[in-house]
């Protein structure tokens, strides 16, 4: 008998969805261990490495139990950098039991079929993206880090159609990300550079999770 899939999984947790355009809404987060870039910044380091083998029914049972915290018809599948997992067949569970499913990707894999929002996040040093996410992403966002420039922002918002949203993420509620990423605004704006945004991570202004 074959074996039934398993995804390595950090954790499974309800809350908002607290980035992107996406913010404010319940959200149940899968969050899927293993990353291959591994930014010094990153504020999930905890699923680098790890997580739990669990079966896809395992992990449709987990958000079922967690969803009622608030209701929660949205999953999003993160990381680490959930795409180095085969996440199809979890991606299909969801949506046959009533879900709509996000995936956020720093764009290095390609994402499989069926995904409802595809968060794209490029990461330094090359803000790499897979072709075949470019005309998929509903979004763009960019961690305003220190190594993050202003050619960095331009190239990026080249790279995606106009009328993808490139939201420019300060890091946290850490006060040189948060001038930085009013000054990346601004010069994006003096460029010309089409619906380029900057929005805070919510969850870290509410201190929740």
């Amino acid at each position: 008998m074959p074996r039934r899939p398993t995804l390595r999984i950090a954790e499974v947790f309800a809350s908002l969805q607290g980035e992107g355009l996406r913010q404010g809404e319940p959200t149940v987060f899968v969050r899927l261990a293993g990353c291959n870039l591994r930014c010094a910044w990153c504020d999930t380091k905890s699923a680098w490495r790890g997580g739990a083998e669990v079966p896809v029914a395992g992990v449709l049972m987990a958000v079922r139990a967690v969803r009622q915290t608030f209701s929660a018809t949205w999953v999003c599948l993160t990381g680490g950098e959930p795409l180095l997992q085969d996440v199809g067949p979890l991606i299909r569970a969801l949506r046959r039991d009533g879900f709509r499913v996000q995936v956020e990707t720093n764009g290095t894999r390609d994402c499989p079929a069926g995904v409802d929002w595809l968060t794209v996040s490029p990461k330094p040093p090359r803000y790499a993206v897979r072709p075949a996410l470019v005309g998929k992403a509903r979004e763009v966002k960019l961690v305003v880090s220190r190594d993050l420039t202003r050619d960095d922002v331009a190239a990026t918002r080249r790279r995606f159609p106009a009328s993808t949203p490139l939201i420019l993420q300060p890091h946290g509620t850490v006060a040189w990300s948060l001038k930085k990423a009013w000054r990346l605004l601004a010069e994006a704006a003096r460029r010309g550079a089409p619906n380029v945004r900057l929005m805070v991570q919510l969850h870290k202004v509410l201190k929740v999770k």
